[in-house]
């Protein structure tokens, strides 16, 4: 059912005014006339139009004009049928090499996601080769003295850091829900808009295959917003992991100059079991978040499973030949 907004019979006195300046009606010129109303609506009741005249149950519009009129008239209408029936083919070979074009992105998208996972396993093990060392050193670190007013301040700097990068990480998971939530609603619309769309573009071929590369184009550009965005949330989780790593590093050097300044302060062996103490809970934390990062990851792919299986899943009309 049309929207409220533009009536027929503004489309049918816009026809009128097109057909006197001896021009074909179509959807763009009409709502050039008209200076507003959507696409869909006029193109709906440019189909009525032209359904009542084949029917001979509406006053033809140019019941007034001359014969000669009329006759240009009959002749443009038979050029914009024959010009339809070319656009008609073109937009179906358009529409074919968008499908390809879409299983070909998939299958791209299916491969950078299995070299995710390659990563995963090796930020996992090399993690787990970190883990071991930090367990060494601070075996090392517990039968040596450590510098407590150096040993203070690495830890509050790292706490800071530490503090910091929880804070970003949450501001980051709930931007992520929010846009999770505004991309669900959004196919969901988007679905529906055209599941409506290709059940009115069956009554006719020439209006079905205008429809059917607009939804086409939309889906494919869709895609294409999802790949990117799924994209860069995967880069930002390298970045992260790669900042995680740096972060062990400069851990490991602070770890270096505590034990550079135990030998120089030899009655701080407390204050430097408390910096210990805070190194392993630290570690506790970048564990903590890259498991936050691997469950956004699988999160993400699963989107992307989604989104390509309703596609798949989504009903197109039969080509005409």
């Amino acid at each position: 059912m049309a929207r409220s907004g533009v009536q027929y019979a503004d489309v049918r006195q816009a026809i009128e005014v097109l057909l006197k300046r001896g021009e074909t009606p179509g959807v763009q010129k009409i709502r050039e006339v008209l200076g507003t109303g959507s696409f869909t609506t006029i193109s709906e009741h440019l189909r009525e139009w032209r359904t009542r005249c084949e029917e001979n149950r509406d006053e033809p519009a140019t019941s007034e004009l001359p014969e000669s009129i009329t006759a240009l008239m009959q002749t443009l209408w038979e050029q914009a049928q024959a010009a339809a029936a070319d656009e008609l083919a073109h937009y179906r070979e358009a529409a074919d090499k968008a499908v390809a074009a879409a299983r070909e992105e998939s299958a791209q998208a299916r491969r950078e996601a299995e070299d995710a996972r390659e990563r995963e396993k090796a930020l996992n093990e090399h993690l787990t080769q970190a883990q071991q060392q930090l367990q060494a050193q601070s075996a090392e670190l517990a039968r040596q003295q450590a510098a407590r007013e150096a040993a203070e301040r690495h830890g509050e700097q790292l706490a800071e850091r530490c503090a910091q990068q929880q804070a970003e990480l949450a501001d980051e998971q709930v931007r992520r829900e929010r846009l999770a939530e505004t991309h669900q609603a959004a196919l969901e619309e988007q679905q529906a808009e055209w599941r409506k769309r290709l059940d009115q573009e069956e009554t006719r071929n020439e209006t079905a295959e205008g429809r059917l590369m607009t939804l086409l184009d939309e889906a494919r550009q869709e895609r294409q917003r999802n790949e990117r965005q799924l994209q860069q949330r995967l880069s930002s989780l390298e970045t992260r992991l790669r900042e995680a790593d740096e972060a062990l590093r400069e851990a490991r050097r602070e770890q270096a100059e505590a034990q550079a300044a135990q030998r120089e302060a030899q009655w701080s062996l407390q204050q430097a079991d408390a910096a210990l103490q805070e190194a392993r809970r630290r570690e506790e934390a970048r564990e903590a978040d890259a498991q936050g990062y691997r469950q956004e990851r699988d999160e993400a792919r699963e989107k992307l499973r989604e989104t390509e299986a309703r596609l798949a899943r989504l009903p197109l009309p039969p080509f005409v030949y």
